[in-house]
C-alpha cells in the first residue's frame, strides 16, 4: 500500500474507528443510493420580481400540486385540492382566512392536519430519516416525526394518530403545526434550487429575493451580467456603481438602494437638482410600472440624467485605461459636436435629442467635475460600507459561479462565445488568451480576486473585469457586440440601437456545436443538456425554449414584467425529478393576496421535455457517484482493519 493511501485511510479511520462503524456506514450509503433522485428546480432571470419568485418557490413550479394529486387522486375534488395547495403555499394567510369563513374551526383544523400529514408522508418518503429529521422545525421535530413515520409496532394506529392530533388542537397549537407542516412540504418537495442569474435590476425586490435565498436549504447560483455589475459596485468599482444607480433610476426603483440597502442618495439628488434644475430631462423618462409621479418623478429624472452622464465619463476612463478590452468604439462623448448638437458614428452624423451637457468639458469630456467626483466618492464609501449589500454579494460568491455542471446538465446564464463558423472564440483577458471553458474559469478567478486579492493591482484588475463581464463584447454573460445605452437615450434612429448577438445564439439548433460545448465542459453521452438563461424566449411569436431536440433548454421566458408583452408569458422554470425533465411556463402573477383569496396559482402549463425509461435513483446522480467512491474507500478501510494494517479504536 502506498504511503499516501495509508495516510488517507488513517484519516478515514478517525471518522470510522471500528469495523462495525465502517460497516454500518457502507450499509447506510448503499441504501441511500437506491432512493429516488431528489427534485431539482431551475429558475432564471428573476430581475427583482420577488412576489412571482416567492410564489414559484412555494409551489415548486407545480411540484406541490403533483404531490397532492399523488396522495389523494380522485378522493378529493379539484376545489379541495386547490384550497389545500394554497394552504401549503401560504399557511398563515390561509388559516387567517379560514378563521373568518369556517363555522367549525376545530373540525377544519382536524381535516387540514390529516391532509397535510398525508402529503408530508409522501413528500418525505424519498429521503432518509436523517435528512428529513434535519429539515424538521426544532420546536416540533419529535411530534412531526411521529406523525409522518409509520409505526408498525402500534396496533391501533388510527387511535394513536388521533390522540396526537386532538392534543395539538386542544392545547392551541394547531395553527403552528399547520404552518410547520406546510413549510416542511415546501422544503422537501424541492431537493435543490438552481438560479441561472440576473436576480437584480428592473423589478422592485432583488434584496428580498437575496434574503430568501440566504435561508434556502440547498442552492447554487450561476451569475448573470446584472448580478456581476452589482458585485462590481460592492467592491467599489465606480462604473458599476454608476450603472446600477442608473438602472434603478430608469425603472423607478431607487428605493432598492435607499430603503433596501440604506445607500444615501441625497448627495446625488442635491447635485442633480443644482446642475439640471432648468433641464426637463425628457430623454430620461422612467420605464416600467412604478408609483412615482409629479415632483418626485421630475427629481428622479434629473438624478437619472446626472448619473448617466457620470457613467459615460467613468466608462470612457476605464476603456482607455484598459486597452486590452478593445472597446474604444464605446467612448462616445468626444464624438459629440456640441455646436451642432450632433454625434458622428461610423462616419454618419446623427442629430441628438438632448444637447444639454453642462458638466461635459469639450477639451476633456471624460473628466468628472469636482462636484461629480465628490458625489462618486460618497457613493463609493456607502457601497463599500453597506453590511447588507456585502452579505448578499458574499452569498453570490459562496453559492455561485459563472457556470455549473450538475447531474448531466451544464448550467450558465449567457453563452459560450463562438466564431461565425461555430468554433470557440479566442478572447484576450489582460495578457492571456482564453476560449470555451478556460475563458469562464479565468473570468471567475478575476471576479474572486476583486473581493479577496491582497495585491492591489490584481484586485484592481478583478474590479475592472466585473464591469467588462457586464458590457464587454466578448463577455459570456453579455453575448453581444456592444451595449448601445448611449444611443438609446439620445438617438431616435433604430439602426443605432442594434446590438448584434454572438454567433452562439444562431448555433443552438446545431447538434455538432452543442455537443462540442458540452464536451468542452466535460459532458458526453446520453441525457446531457445545456440549461441557459439571459435571452427571453418569445413564445408569443412561436419560439420554443426547447432547442436542438432537447439538448438545449432556454428558460428565460419573462419573469420580469418589462418583458412579458414581448414574450407572451411570465417566465419558464425547469423541474428535473426522478421521472425526467419538465418545463413549466407561467402566467403573470398578480399578488399573494389574490392567490390566498381565490386559490389562483401561477403554473399554467407543464411540458415533458424528457422522460426516463426507468425512475432515476440517487445512485444515478453526481451525489451518487461521490457516495459510491466513499463506499469503495470504506471497503478498503475494512480490508485494512482485517489485514491488521490499521488498528481499531474501540
Amino acid at each position: 500500500m502506498k504511503k499516501e493511501e495509508l495516510r488517507y485511510l488513517q484519516r478515514l479511520a478517525e471518522l470510522y474507528p471500528t469495523i462495525g462503524k465502517a460497516s454500518t456506514e457502507i450499509i447506510n450509503l448503499q441504501s441511500i443510493l437506491n432512493l429516488p433522485k431528489g427534485t431539482e428546480h431551475f429558475l432564471s432571470d428573476l430581475h427583482g420580481e420577488y412576489e412571482a419568485f416567492s410564489h414559484v418557490l412555494r409551489n415548486g413550479s407545480g411540484a406541490v400540486r403533483k404531490k397532492i394529486d399523488d396522495v389523494f387522486g380522485h378522493t378529493l375534488g379539484t376545489g379541495d385540492k386547490r384550497s389545500l395547495a394554497t394552504l401549503i403555499y401560504y399557511p398563515k394567510e390561509k388559516t387567517e382566512l379560514a378563521r373568518k369563513e369556517e363555522e367549525d374551526m376545530e373540525n377544519w383544523y382536524k381535516i387540514t392536519l390529516y391532509r397535510l400529514i398525508e402529503v408530508c408522508k409522501t413528500t418525505a418518503s424519498k429521503y432518509t430519516r436523517s435528512k428529513v429529521r434535519k429539515a424538521l422545525p426544532p420546536d416540533y421535530a419529535y411530534v412531526i416525526e411521529e406523525l409522518i413515520t409509520e409505526k408498525s409496532e402500534v396496533l391501533d394506529k388510527e387511535a394513536y394518530y388521533n390522540a396526537i392530533v386532538n392534543t395539538i388542537i386542544q392545547i392551541g397549537r394547531a395553527e403552528d403545526f399547520i404552518i410547520a407542516l406546510a413549510e416542511l412540504i415546501q422544503r422537501l418537495v424541492i431537493d435543490r434550487l438552481h438560479v441561472l442569474g440576473d436576480i437584480y435590476d428592473r423589478g422592485p425586490g432583488p434584496h428580498f429575493i437575496m434574503d430568501r435565498l440566504s435561508e434556502y436549504h440547498s442552492l447554487d447560483i450561476q451569475w448573470g451580467n446584472h448580478d456581476v455589475v452589482w458585485m462590481g459596485a460592492a467592491v467599489g468599482q465606480a462604473s458599476c456603481i454608476a450603472t446600477i444607480i442608473r438602472n434603478c433610476a430608469r425603472y423607478g426603483n431607487l428605493d432598492i438602494l435607499e430603503d433596501g440597502y440604506g445607500i444615501n442618495l441625497l448627495p446625488l439628488a442635491t447635485f442633480a437638482l443644482e446642475t439640471y434644475k432648468e433641464d426637463p430631462c425628457t430623454c430620461f423618462k422612467l420605464k416600467g410600472n412604478h408609483p412615482i409621479s409629479g415632483a418626485e418623478a421630475e427629481l428622479v429624472m434629473k438624478m437619472h440624467k446626472a448619473i448617466t452622464i457620470i457613467q459615460f465619463k467613468l466608462e470612457g476612463q476605464l476603456i482607455r485605461r484598459r486597452k486590452t478590452f478593445q472597446m474604444e468604439d464605446r467612448c462616445l462623448l468626444h464624438r459629440i459636436d456640441f455646436d451642432k448638437g450632433t454625434i458622428t458614428l461610423q462616419g454618419k452624423e446623427y442629430q441628438m435629442q438632448d444637447t444639454s451637457f453642462p458638466t461635459v468639458s469639450r477639451k476633456n469630456p471624460y473628466a468628472l467635475t469636482a462636484e461629480e467626483e465628490e458625489v462618486m466618492e460618497r457613493l463609493r464609501s456607502a457601497f463599500l460600507n453597506c453590511e447588507k449589500l456585502q452579505k448578499h454579494m458574499h452569498l453570490l460568491l459562496n453559492k455561485g459561479g459563472l457556470y455549473k455542471v450538475y447531474n448531466g446538465n451544464l448550467l450558465y446564464h449567457g453563452c459560450v462565445p463562438l466564431n461565425e463558423d461555430g468554433s470557440f472564440k479566442q478572447v484576450r483577458i489582460y495578457d492571456k488568451v482564453y476560449q470555451g471553458k478556460s475563458l469562464y474559469d479565468a473570468l471567475e478567478i478575476y471576479v474572486r480576486k476583486a473581493f479577496f486579492a491582497l495585491d492591489p493591482e490584481e484586485k484592481k484588475r478583478g474590479e475592472d473585469i466585473l464591469w467588462y463581464i457586464w458590457a464587454g463584447p466578448n463577455s459570456p454573460l453579455f453575448g453581444k457586440d456592444k451595449m448601445t445605452t448611449f444611443e438609446r437615450y439620445f438617438l431616435t434612429e433604430k439602426e443605432t440601437h442594434k446590438e448584434v448577438k454572438n454567433p452562439y445564439y444562431s448555433f443552438l439548433e446545431n447538434e455538432e456545436v452543442v455537443d462540442r460545448i458540452l464536451e468542452e465542459f466535460g459532458l458526453t453521452g446520453e441525457n446531457i443538456h445545456i440549461v441557459n438563461g439571459h435571452v427571453p424566449v418569445h413564445q408569443s411569436e412561436g419560439e420554443s425554449p426547447v432547442k436542438c431536440e432537447g439538448k438545449v433548454l432556454v428558460i428565460d421566458g419573462g419573469f420580469c414584467k418589462a418583458y412579458q408583452k414581448e414574450t407572451g408569458i411570465a417566465g419558464y422554470t425547469l423541474i428535473y425529478n426522478s421521472y425526467g425533465l419538465l418545463l413549466a411556463s407561467h402566467e403573470a402573477f398578480t399578488n399573494a393576496a389574490a392567490a390566498v383569496a381565490h386559490g389562483t396559482d401561477i403554473v399554467s402549463r407543464q411540458v415533458a421535455v424528457e422522460r426516463t425509461q426507468r425512475r432515476l435513483l440517487v445512485g444515478d446522480t453526481d451525489t451518487g457517484m461521490a457516495l459510491k467512491e466513499r463506499i469503495e474507500e470504506l471497503k478498503e478501510l475494512l480490508c485494512a482493519y482485517r489485514d491488521g494494517i490499521i488498528k481499531e479504536k474501540k
